[in-house]
């Protein structure tokens, strides 16, 4: 049974006859895309965790693309219609979006457990446990033999828009050069799967033997890395003509480590 961001007002904090609990089903997977509170923000969608797993993604509180300006939003590609029931609810109708994106990307929208979303953003959480990570959407049933505790709080981030799967990636770089700049690195990722786009790994002072590391949510499953991009840019013109590149870059992916 899945529940898309169970309902908050006159549902949350009441006992388990009246709301969506583990009890209902044999396996009771929970998306939560609206989860902050009534006042002021006007949750739709309950925070605490019910199921037997609970997805948390972007947080369960904001969504991206959920931010747009209302006109925009409105007059949105789907149309009037979808694009005023997205101004009104956005971050609660995100859900069934997640939902069905996923039955197109049975490798996407992995699920890290974490304790806590901010955790999650700072790696702390990466990369997936031994038995994996259980998948949001369609595909959650999939874990259910792999369960040990009674919940399980899982967090992971989304695209914008449609796609919404994102691939976690953590990587590492070691620079060489002969002297430090200011200035930033950027990466992009080549693999059997396709291409990334850039994504900045630092910036600021670029030291050489310095180690940086990022973790990267990348729009597509690059699958085995072929190849890595790397540039830096010190955005200004600096008559020594500083040199800088990399020593060693690696990529770890969170799906398979």
């Amino acid at each position: 049974l899945s529940g898309l961001d169970p309902a908050q007002p006159y549902f949350q904090g009441t006992p388990i006859e009246v709301r969506l609990d583990k009890s209902d089903a044999d396996f009771v997977d929970i998306i939560h895309t609206d989860s902050a509170p009534t006042i002021p923000n006007l949750g739709f969608g309950m925070s605490p965790a019910i199921g037997h797993i609970d997805f948390y993604p972007n947080g369960g509180k904001q969504m991206p693309g959920c931010g747009k300006n209302p006109v925009s939003q409105i007059v949105d590609l789907d149309g009037i219609w979808e694009g005023t029931r997205d101004f009104v609810a956005c971050n609660h109708l995100r859900s069934y979006k997640y939902y069905s994106d996923s039955i197109i990307y049975p490798d996407g929208f992995l699920g890290y457990p974490c304790a806590s979303y901010d955790l999650f953003q700072s790696g702390n959480c990466f990369p997936c446990p031994e038995e994996g990570c259980p998948s949001m959407g369609h595909y959650a049933d999939k874990f259910k033999d792999k369960i040990k505790s009674d919940f399980l709080k899982l967090y992971l981030n989304t695209g914008e828009a449609r796609d919404f799967p994102l691939w976690r990636y953590k990587v590492t770089v070691t620079l060489s050069g002969r002297s430090k700049v200011k200035g930033y690195v950027n990466i992009a990722l080549y693999g059997s799967g396709g291409n990334t786009r850039q994504y900045q790994i630092t910036k600021g002072t670029l030291k050489p033997d310095n180690t940086y590391t990022a973790y990267i949510d990348a729009e597509v499953n690059v699958g085995k890395v072929t190849k890595v991009k790397f540039l830096w840019n010190n955005n200004w013109i600096n008559p020594t003509f500083p040199k800088l590149g990399a020593a060693t870059i690696t990529v770890e992916a969170g799906q398979n480590r």
